[in-house]
């Protein structure tokens, strides 16, 4: 720094230094440009006194400068010092005032003709456009969801948080394509974001965003416009935007019942009935227009008033001759799991409290609060069993739509035909890639299941050491509805990303089991699942061309009788859905297999 002191240019210098710093430590790409910038002004010998004089330097531009007018415009407001002006600005007040004094007269060397030519006008540089993105459009709404993180932190979001903080300020789906013969999306955006430097990404194969130093920039500029202070509303009476036409497929297809398989023979069968079914209310029938998300004061549960727990499915067993092996294990390690019938996932965590009555005396009722872990268990020869039969997404639709926010992948590695691993290692691999990178979920692989029992057992001694020093904010049961939950626990996360907002274990399990609320279109989703290969991207687009169970069956009836018949039923599905491409494409096999269930072919 002794030589940064002798620059001529020293408090530009030093703003400059600070941001390539802070380059460094996030592995920006504007590392560069910070240090080539650094090093010419470092070697200039010439005092400048606004820094849009620094252009001429090797590494600034125009976006740098504006930053340092920024930061030289608040450093002499705090410190009472007068802003220097632009040079610009300088020469036109100086041609201002030598027009207002008449000139000289002219020198007398003129062409005659009583007056002196006017100035040639000088055009006026163009200046650069500042890139801001439309309304609530997809860059839009990735700026704003980054935007809720610190500006010092280095982390980042992985994607699937970032679409769930950003989604709300976005009028299109960041993981739907609004037309289904393209496949963008609005998550699309974000390669524009990184071409122009607002935003940098790091990590493989997770990879984690954030914005940049510039990005940062658009963001203060897009939070002090009006459009974002009314950001999700129609107008200014306060009617809350219409929800997206083209609804993500974990959004209908999560809704379905639960389908579980024990071991990789079992049939796919629907969880029993649930106690807690009744305790959320249906609420209001869904419209054109969602509803206000209520307003509530959160039932806080200090430190001391409960105690952390992990809470076991009961039909997770080692084999059905050792039902019990599973829960003696956890608890010669010191852990006494509560063991019942999960409506979703394997195991989960919960707070229970000292006493049983809090909730009850505060609008919710129990006295358990479901914590943001979730675990789901599978053996690796289960894995390859549901990615076949398509019970493997159906699965993942339900976690992402649990409102849980940390989801865990256990994967038993256990020892499997060679001939069948090596048949399907490519899916398996594809499958694990899947959950970290697209769903954003934790994939632990462990040899055995004493392996898994240590590892849940260690988690539960971390989740005991960082919950139970914590006051926990717990939303009253009465202000939830299935319809509200989701974008409520969204808008709170989004509004303070450090705190965390729980619910009842019991409303937890009436949201995750409520299949009375379930639409035809999830009913026809669920029917349409159960045919092996149609998975949920699949089942939704066969539902968007066919709207109900009836409309597809009386498709299938106008083909005709006959051999000609039976041949259009057979190909009735993949030829009116040609246009789908990758792996939403319905081959003309499984085209003849839905016209077996359906079309009786």
């Amino acid at each position: 720094m002794a030589d940064d002191d002798n620059c001529a240019n020293r408090q530009f210098l030093a703003w400059v230094k600070e941001w390539l710093d802070v380059a460094r430590q996030r592995s920006s790409k504007g590392v560069t440009t910070y240090k080539n910038a650094y090093d010419s002004l470092k070697a200039c010998p010439l005092t400048f006194q606004h820094p849009s004089e620094l252009q001429q330097l090797k590494g600034f531009g125009p976006k740098l400068c504006e930053r340092l007018t920024e930061n030289l415009q608040n450093h002499c407001q705090q410190n009472g010092l007068p802003m220097p002006e632009r040079p610009g600005a300088r020469k036109a007040a100086g041609r201002a005032r030598q027009g207002d004094d008449g000139g000289d007269g002219g020198d007398g060397d003129d062409d005659g003709d009583g007056g002196s030519h006017p100035p040639a006008k000088r055009r006026k540089p163009r200046q650069p456009k500042a890139y801001v993105p439309t309304f609530r459009s997809g860059a839009y709404a990735l700026v704003i969801g980054l935007s809720t993180l610190s500006e010092e932190s280095t982390s980042g979001m992985t994607k699937t948080e970032l679409i769930q903080i950003a989604q709300p300020h976005c009028d299109s789906s960041l993981t739907v394509p609004s037309d289904a013969t393209k496949t963008y999306t609005a998550w699309s955006s974000m390669k524009t974001l990184i071409q122009k430097e607002l935003v940098y990404e790091r990590g493989r194969p997770l990879r984690r965003y954030a914005l940049t130093d510039e990005g940062w920039h658009v963001a203060r500029r897009i939070k002090e416009t009006r459009e974002c202070r009314l950001d999700g509303r129609d107008d200014e009476h306060g009617e809350t935007s219409r929800p997206m036409s083209d609804p993500e497929p974990q959004a209908e297809a999560g809704r379905v019942s639960r389908f579980r398989s024990p071991s990789p023979r079992a049939e796919i069968r629907e969880v029993q009935a649930s106690p807690y079914v009744h305790v959320v209310p249906d609420g209001p029938p869904a419209s054109g227009r969602d509803h206000t998300l209520p307003d509530f004061d959160p039932v806080r549960l200090p430190p001391g008033s409960f105690t952390v727990h992990l809470v076991l499915d009961v039909r997770e067993v080692r084999a059905r001759t050792d039902r019990d092996y599973i829960q003696e294990e956890l608890a010669k390690q010191g852990v006494k799991p509560i063991m019942r019938s999960l409506e979703v996932g394997d195991a989960q965590w919960v707070a229970k409290l000292h006493d049983s009555d809090l909730l009850s005396r505060h609008g919710a009722e129990g006295d358990e609060v479901v914590l943001d872990w979730i675990v789901e268990r599978k053996r690796l020869d289960d894995l390859v069993s549901s990615i076949k039969d398509g019970r493997f997404h159906e699965q993942k639709f339900r976690l992402g739509r649990s409102g849980v926010r940390k989801v865990i992948y256990i994967i038993e590695e256990i020892t499997m035909d060679h001939s069948v691993h090596q048949r399907y290692d490519e899916a398996i691999e594809s499958a694990m890639a899947s959950m970290q990178v697209v769903n954003g979920y934790f994939v632990k692989r462990t040899a055995k299941m004493d392996e898994t029992i240590r590892y849940l057992s260690r988690m539960t001694a971390l989740l005991k050491r960082d919950y139970e020093g914590k006051t926990l904010n717990v939303i009253p049961t009465r202000i939830l509805t299935a319809q509200n939950y989701l974008p409520l626990l969204g808008h709170l996360r989004t509004k303070d990303p450090s705190v965390g907002y729980y619910i009842s274990y019991p409303a937890f399990a009436s949201l995750a089991s409520k299949s009375e609320l379930m639409t035809l279109r999830d009913v026809f989703l669920k029917m349409l699942m159960t045919t092996r290969g149609i998975t949920g991207e699949r089942a939704l687009a066969i539902q968007k061309r066919w709207k109900t169970p009836h409309d597809l069956v009386k498709a299938f009836d106008a083909c005709g009788p006959g051999e000609q018949g039976k041949k259009r039923k057979q190909e009735l599905v993949s030829s009116e859905l040609d246009y789908l491409a990758g792996r939403m494409k319905i081959s003309k096999a499984l085209s003849g297999k839905i016209a077996e269930v359906w079309g009786d072919a």
